[in-house]
């Protein structure tokens, strides 16, 4: 007997279910999901069937869940088994022992199991932190290197060099995919490419490769390796990680030397200062949540609210070590880069006297502020003219963005508005996305505009080179239709006449980073650099603290460099 259930077929032939279950027994790749839209697939073992009495499982990896299991919590079991997709429906926990340092648990029997063909649904995407090392061969061409994405039974994503493309328009036969997880596992299956994706400013391609000639033993690994890197997931996507197992897949064997520099494909030494350092691991969730976002996925308000406590902790710390880390972040996206610095400049410029859940939304809207712009065409951003029609096209980033804030509900509305939807508003109009003007404008809608646009004006654009402070303070003084004078004024006194972040020309021929200013607005910390270069760890010199006019002398000018 079949019934359809949404895209479930419904069996409940007893002579089916055994055969199903006996495959999932033989396979060993079982999860365990909690009921709720939110569950998270476990992997556990599942040892013995007794045909319309019990199941038996081994949950010793899931021993955290017991306590809720024992009182009555309802789960699924969910795998592969006969090329399709496996759900039982809810059962509940009738026996648990511990034997041997197990748990081997009971359950009641499945009357029905629900199949699914559409294998893609449980596609499980590494996150960030979660590094495979991937890479492509095919007959006498050079092995390719990239990093897995995500993965399903079927195929996988992997991002590759711009360098690939070559590779990929010549194949005529499946590629070798290599596998390397942390714990040393190596893995290979034949692939063919399906689709590819650029993207120009990371200089990567994301390609998609379905499987190919997948033997049943591939099949099996392949579904452990899903299980393996949902189960990591889950631990990256919680505030606590404690009460979770950590995947055996993902441990690194042994301690290895300059283990946890590495993020991604970032070398994390290379940045320039320790403040710096930590704060590449928000570009990082800024930089995953650009690609989340143009598959269709909303923004993760739980990583949003860990990285806005983040800046915040920095903050507290060291303001100004943290204003000059925002200036040293220039191998990450611009739009990346871009929406640290004004979520840093904007919380020291109007967060002093305002309760922490307030600086926290505003440092968590001024992060995201931009990332709509991963929604509209690219080609409009590297337009050599801006015209009348790519600013339209471009405003639309605004809303695209707010329909993305499902997950956010923490976040304070006012400062979504103010924020999110009133930087790129103008005093007379001629902002958007509403041309709200000035009398309908917030303070802190005016306050973001100001700093928005001189942290635009600090990096290079396709229309023009990247400005000085000094410049960009004369353009917004000469702009007071469009911006709030007494911000602009505020501004210039807050941050001084010469900022945290700007390379100094100094009498002495010497040039250095400010990185930090007196009272007046004289540098007292300078990081001495050789090249007008931006800040990277190998391209500064010498630390210079007090009395710098005697020892550099006087400040003749600051050098623009995009940052």
């Amino acid at each position: 007997m079949v019934a359809q259930q949404d895209e479930f077929e419904t069996l409940a032939s007893t002579t089916v279910i055994e055969s199903l279950l006996n495959t999932l027994i033989e396979s060993g790749g079982v999860s365990l999901c909690l009921e709720g839209s939110d569950a998270r697939p476990e992997p556990i073992v599942l040892m013995e069937q007794h045909l319309g009495q019990t199941l038996v499982m081994d949950l010793s990896s899931v021993d955290y869940l017991l306590h809720r299991l024992q009182g009555g919590a309802a789960f699924y079991l969910r795998g592969q088994a006969q090329g399709k997709v496996v759900r039982t429906p809810l059962l509940h926990l009738t026996e648990t022992r511990h034997s041997g340092g197990r748990f081997l648990c009971c359950s009641d029997y499945p009357e029905t199991l629900e199949v699914l063909q559409r294998r893609e649904s449980f596609r499980a995407e590494l996150r960030m932190g979660m590094v495979v090392p991937a890479s492509l061969s095919g007959g006498d061409a050079e092995v390719v290197e990239g990093e897995l994405r995500d993965l399903s039974q079927d195929g996988c994503q992997i991002e590759l060099p711009l360098a690939a493309s070559g590779l990929l328009a010549e194949a005529t036969h499946p590629f070798t995919l290599a596998f390397t997880f942390p714990d040393g596992t190596y893995f290979e299956v034949l692939g063919e490419a399906r689709h590819q994706k650029t993207d120009a400013d990371r200089h990567l391609l994301r390609v998609g490769f379905s499987f190919v000639e997948c033997s049943a033993e591939q099949e099996r690994q392949i579904w452990y390796f899903v299980c393996e890197i949902e189960r990591e997931a889950a631990r990256y996507k919680k505030e606590e990680q404690g009460d979770r197992q950590p995947s055996p897949l993902f441990a690194l064997p042994g301690k290895q030397s300059g283990a946890g520099e590495l993020l991604g494909r970032r070398d994390v030494k290379r940045y320039a200062t320790p403040v710096a350092r930590r704060l590449v691991r928000v570009a990082a969730y800024l930089d995953t949540q650009l690609l989340s976002l143009q598959q269709g996925s909303d923004i993760d308000g739980r990583q949003l609210s860990r990285y806005a406590d983040r800046i915040l902790d920095l903050h507290e710390e060291d303001r100004e070590a943290l204003l000059f880390a925002s200036r040293c972040l220039s191998p990450e996206p611009l739009v990346v880069r871009h929406g640290i610095a004004v979520a840093v400049h904007l919380l020291d410029f109007v967060g002093a006297s305002m309760p922490r859940e307030l600086r926290k939304a505003i440092v968590a809207s001024g992060l995201i502020h931009d990332l709509g712009k991963a929604l509209v065409p690219q080609v409009l951003f590297k337009a050599p003219h801006f015209e009348a029609s790519h600013r339209k096209a471009v405003s639309e980033h605004v809303r695209l963005l707010l329909d993305r804030l499902n997950n956010c509900q923490w976040l304070s509305a006012n400062i979504v508005q103010a924020v999110i939807g009133g930087i790129n508003e103008r005093m007379d109009g001629s902002g958007y996305p509403e041309g709200i003007s000035g009398a309908d404008l917030s303070e802190l809608a005016k306050a973001s505009a100001v700093v928005d646009v001189v942290e635009a004006m600090r990096r290079d654009r396709a229309d023009r080179p990247a400005k000085t402070a000094q410049q960009i303070y004369r353009h917004l003084l000469q702009h007071p239709h469009q911006f709030d004078m007494r911000w602009i004024k505020r501004y210039i006194e807050h941050f001084k006449g010469l900022p945290v972040g700007s390379l100094a020309r100094f009498s002495s021929q010497q040039q250095g980073w400010i990185l930090r200013v007196d009272a007046k607005g004289n540098p007292t910390e300078v990081l001495l650099a050789p090249k007008a270069e931006p800040p990277m760890r190998d391209n500064v010199g010498a630390l210079v603290r007090d009395n710098i006019a005697k020892r550099l002398g006087q400040v003749v000018g600051e050098v623009a460099v995009s940052t």
